[in-house]
């Protein structure tokens, strides 16, 4: 059973041994955490790298960076909720317990909440679904050349590409900087952030929330095992590398999947994919006949307002309002399940009757309406297509070194992402982090480049 006061670590990846600011200090560790997330280029590379619509230009819709901003400020009000409940509940006698659950958990959950989505690769699960069968699909010699080299877990890693995993990569790995522990983040952001904490052979069991999908690289084991030991998470699996998720990644979940669903319902309405009509009976839906905030009430507010924009933005921040509480009363509910590892569910999953009916009927009419849309699946498929014509070129290059022109492109990846030992693994790594860090144009770009598609500028 995990304890409430053994969760919290000042304490940053790769200097340990450094002294954080004073508790007084006007930014606390988490907030520090945050904005350097903000200031970073993977962060950054976000704007253009697409959420679910294809990036249209003069119509607004969310691509990562924006969906990981909103993700963050509803993290940040349910990290406070429980925060506090906590506090008031635990540890009374405690300054610093009082501290950070009173005041620095909402910062924790806003920082980790951003960095959700850092990992994924050009045009989202597409992108993901490429990699992985790009390395499936080698030829039999490559294949062989590739088993030879690497261990069963890194073949795992490269034919299950996780963008999960790729986010700890990209927070932890110094990418040829003097710099151990990549942006030095918080110990308790970090774990927060690990939806799935378990390697890449573990990963594939999907009657195992913690086990879904799969959490690090084999070459972030150790940065993996270091987190693990700092709050003695709980091992779930004697045979491989897994265990119980930490009790703050339920509420980063919990954001995230408030605000994809509801604001991707949002963007089908600006892209008229549905219509104004058919956006409000959808979300008048989670309103009920009775009590303070009926649908007749709501109903009769959003008729008197104008704009029919600020009409689905009211119901909007109204039904995130509403969910938020409601996962917020999940966890704190089930929070011994939770500490003990034996809570098997998103919080999502777990709302109660009268808001679970009607944010369930509206993912199921997301599915076969927005997520199939005819411009959805396009920019689906031309993702695909581009991230395995990049990987076509390159990764040849890795195993062929001698080839025709593999020395010419590979001297096209950035310092950064250069590797210059012998290891297999971490050469075809280098490739993948240059290939998944990209933006869509600029995975686009540089598609047509290199298939003679289209010439570059001189400059």
């Amino acid at each position: 059973m995990l304890d409430w006061k053994n969760l919290y670590s000042p304490k940053r990846l790769g200097a340990e041994n450094r002294v954080e600011a004073e508790p007084d200090a006007i930014r606390n560790p988490y907030q520090r955490d945050y904005d350097r997330l903000i200031f970073s280029s993977p962060f950054r590379r976000l704007q253009n790298k697409t959420q679910v619509f294809p990036l249209p230009g003069s119509i607004f819709v969310h691509n990562r960076l924006t969906h990981s901003l909103e993700v963050a400020c509803v993290g940040r009000s349910i990290g406070s909720i429980i925060g506090q409940r906590i506090a008031k509940e635990y540890g009374k006698d405690d300054e610093d317990f009082q501290r950070f659950y009173n005041y620095e958990l909402g910062s924790v959950i806003a920082a980790a909440c951003l960095a959700h989505d850092i990992g994924n690769p050009p045009f989202g699960h597409s992108g993901e679904k490429a990699i992985s069968a790009y390395f499936k699909n080698l030829s039999a010699e490559e294949t062989a050349i590739l088993k030879a080299q690497v261990s069963e877990n890194q073949y795992s890693d490269l034919i299950h590409f996780e963008g999960n995993a790729n986010g700890l990569r990209l927070l932890t790995h110094p990418f040829n900087e003097n710099s151990e522990g990549g942006m030095r983040l918080t110990y308790t952001t970090i774990a927060s952030m690990i939806k799935y904490p378990c390697e890449a052979s573990a990963g594939h069991d999907k009657t195992n929330l913690h086990k879904k999908k799969y959490g690090f690289f084999d070459s972030e084991k150790h940065t993996f095992q270091k987190i693990v030991s700092e709050f003695n998470l709980i091992s779930i699996s004697t045979e491989q590398i897994a265990y119980a998720r930490h009790p703050f990644v339920y509420l980063v979940e919990a954001a995230d999947d408030i605000c994809y669903q509801i604001i991707d319902w949002e963007d089908a309405y600006r892209l008229k994919i549905i219509s104004l009509e058919k956006a409000i009976d959808g979300l008048l839906t989670f309103f009920p006949a009775e009590g303070v905030l009926t649908q007749s009430k709501v109903k009769s507010t959003v008729e008197k307002i104008v704009d029919s924009n600020q009409k689905i933005a009211y119901l909007r921040a109204t039904i995130i309002n509403m969910l938020l509480d409601n996962c917020a009363q999940v966890f704190w509910n089930n929070r011994q399940q939770i500490l003990a590892g034996e809570y098997k569910k998103s919080l999502t999953d777990d709302l109660s009757p009268e808001i679970a009916v009607p944010f369930n009927k509206l993912k199921d009419i997301s599915i076969k309406e927005i997520y199939n849309y005819r411009s959805v699946v396009e920019i689906e498929l031309a993702g695909y297509k581009i991230l395995g014509g990049l990987l076509e070129e390159f990764i040849p290059a890795v195993l062929y070194p001698d080839k025709p022109n593999s020395e010419k492109l590979l001297q096209l990846l950035p310092p950064q992402f250069t590797y210059q030992g012998d290891e297999l693994y971490l050469k075809l790594q280098s490739v993948i982090d240059f290939i998944s860090g990209m933006t869509d144009i600029y995975a686009v770009n540089l598609y047509r480049k290199i298939k003679g598609i289209a010439l570059p500028e001189l400059k």
